[in-house]
């Protein structure tokens, strides 16, 4: 805190306005990490629909006109004091006005309802204008970027809870909230989570195994089976490169890892290095061949078993199937069998990564990443939780800052902040490759390991699991991109990107649609599905099992004479950490 911050706390106008300042400079600097910032983006998209409407300003005067004429009659009914329906209600799910005080007291129901009714006014403009496809997305998101960002309720000042919790604390709350920030000034990044709870391979990430290998590009971990027998084929996990493994390995009761273990599979591995400036140079090709397919012959060196069944997560499942094109061309059959998780294939249609991915910004974002030599996994968590803004960013603000709370332990979150940065020459080639020219669905249009690259060439039978809130790897996407691919069993989730995948199954939440009607589109094929409750991992099992071989006698120790023990898990390639 500056050396005058003692006169601020004895004028709590000050001292809000302060809190309120340094809130905006952490604000400032985290909605740019993803190139252009919010304002800037916003402003730039609504200038060019201005431009555009005094073609035909019809929409624009009806949605001014209606949005005046309602904030005429909320006035009147506030002068009056008369009362009844409100002229805006929040949307269904929204919790930002739960408290009375938003409805009973009239200056703040007024704040909230002259809120709601300006963002449906910008609303409705944005989704009534007249522009292509990629440029409504874009105006759409930008604009509720803008909305969520000037919620009443994001201010100290506007916020009656925030006002009352300072004046029952005395102030100490906004002090609170003031340490909070400085804190995440310093480490970059808003905290989700009580980051204190959780110690790597002490209360996550503690499924028992051992480091069996390394490379420059990842470390293979081993894990120990909890049953006598196990299948003959072992089971290799390739998690996301752009995030920490142990999303699969979180706690005993939640890990995925675990319960592969635990339905006798032999489990490996890997565990993705967080790379700095000097390993800029590392490529596509390099995750490919020197990651998955070197772990794939490992698996199988370790084991003495001629095939693997591959799982795979997210990005950890395009390169999975990049690799199963590369093998397929060199026909070698190492891989029984491939689980895809939320996994993009077809960029046709990335959901809403699509705003943060036209040619200016990307050119802008590559100039500043080949300069660095690294795209910060800061950033890029940025850009995800900007699309769920209110829940990712300005509930933590409301929370952390201008209530002085600290947020509880939670796991997932506390893996959400532990990101991984990406090498200037792979996130460049992913980049323009996959999401802005799609072409890995086109037949040997990319070459990979010096192998042309057909999905149609693969003959391995695959299990695809999306999820039906996916906002990151759209299912209907993903549906596209599965019907690349020979022998495919489709299965769709409930929920979300990270919460429909880790969904154990001895919470029995949720549901998933199965049985569906191929080859008539992914609108066809949930219309013709069978719902199920519960969690996907049993029907996945099932499926995986199928593909395992006989049982076999379980190893009794870590790696073998050539791929010794290096480390315990979950090793030390994981920890590494961005500060």
């Amino acid at each position: 805190m500056e050396k005058n911050s003692n006169d601020k706390l004895t004028n709590p106008q000050e001292f809000i306005n302060y809190v309120n300042q340094e809130t905006q400079k952490l604000l400032a600097s985290y909605s740019s990490a993803g190139g252009d910032d919010v304002f800037s983006q916003f402003t730039q998209s609504w200038s060019e629909l201005a431009t555009r409407s005094l073609e035909d300003p019809t929409v624009w005067i009806k949605a001014i006109t209606d949005y005046q004429q309602a904030q005429m009659n909320m006035w009147k009914n506030m002068l009056s004091g008369q009362t009844g329906t409100p002229a805006a209600a929040p949307a269904p799910g929204d919790r930002r006005f739960n408290a009375d005080e938003w409805s009973t007291n009239p200056i703040f129901s007024h704040i909230k309802q002259s809120y709601l009714l300006g963002s449906g006014m910008l609303q409705n403009m944005a989704s009534n204008a007249n522009l292509s496809e990629s440029e409504q997305r874009k105006l759409e998101f930008y604009t509720q970027q803008y909305i969520d960002a000037m919620s009443p309720t994001n201010f100290a000042i506007t916020n009656p809870e925030v006002l009352q919790q300072a004046l029952d604390t005395k102030g100490k709350s906004l002090v609170d909230g003031l340490q909070n920030l400085l804190g995440d000034i310093e480490k970059g990044r808003i905290s989700m989570t009580d980051e204190s709870a959780f110690v790597l391979g002490e209360n996550i990430a503690t499924t028992e195994g051992a480091v069996v290998f390394e490379n420059d590009m990842f470390q293979l971990i081993q894990y120990k089976p909890s049953t006598e027998q196990v299948f003959e084929k072992p089971t290799l996990i390739v998690p996301p490169c752009i995030n920490k493994f142990y999303i699969l390995d979180l706690q005993a009761h939640n890990s995925y890892v675990k319960y592969c273990v635990d339905e006798g599979q032999t489990v490996f591995l890997v565990s993705w290095i967080n790379p700095s400036i000097e390993q800029g140079d590392i490529s596509w090709d390099d995750y490919v061949g020197k990651g998955v397919i070197t772990a794939i012959d490992k698996v199988k060196e370790i084991t003495a078993a001629p095939k693997v069944n591959a799982v795979a997560w997210c990005i950890g499942g395009t390169l999975l199937a990049s690799a199963l094109a590369v093998l397929a061309h060199r026909k070698d059959t190492s891989v029984a069998s491939a689980t895809f998780l939320t996994t993009l294939t077809d960029f046709r249609d990335p959901g809403d990564l699509c705003v943060f991915l036209d040619e200016q910004q990307v050119k802008k974002l590559e100039d500043k990443v080949n300069n660095q030599g690294y795209l910060s996994g800061k950033e890029l968590a940025t850009s995800f939780n900007m699309l769920r803004s209110n829940d990712l960013i300005w509930s933590y603000v409301v929370n952390n800052y201008l209530k002085g709370q600290t947020p509880p332990p939670f796991d997932i979150l506390y893996w959400n902040g532990d990101s991984t940065n990406l090498p200037a020459e792979m996130y460049t080639y992913y980049i323009n490759n996959m999401y802005l020219e799609n072409k890995l669905v086109e037949k040997d249009a990319l070459t990979m390991c010096g192998s042309p690259i057909d999905l149609g060439r693969i003959k391995t039978p695959c299990y695809f699991l999306s999820t039906i809130d996916d906002h990151i790897a759209p299912w209907k996407g993903t549906f596209t991109g599965a019907e690349n691919f020979n022998n495919v069993e489709f299965v769709l989730g409930g929920s979300g990107h990270v919460a429909g995948v880790i969904n154990p199954a001895s919470k029995n939440r949720r549901n998933y649609w199965v049985k569906g009607e191929q080859g008539k589109g992914s609108d066809h094929w949930l219309e013709t599905a069978e719902r199920v409750e519960g969690s996907w991992w049993p029907n996945w099992s099932e499926w995986h099992k199928k593909r395992g071989g006989k049982k076999v006698t379980a190893p009794a120790d870590y790696g073998n004479a050539d791929n010794k023990v290096i480390e315990a898990a979950p090793g030390r390639f994981v920890a590494v950490r961005i500060e």
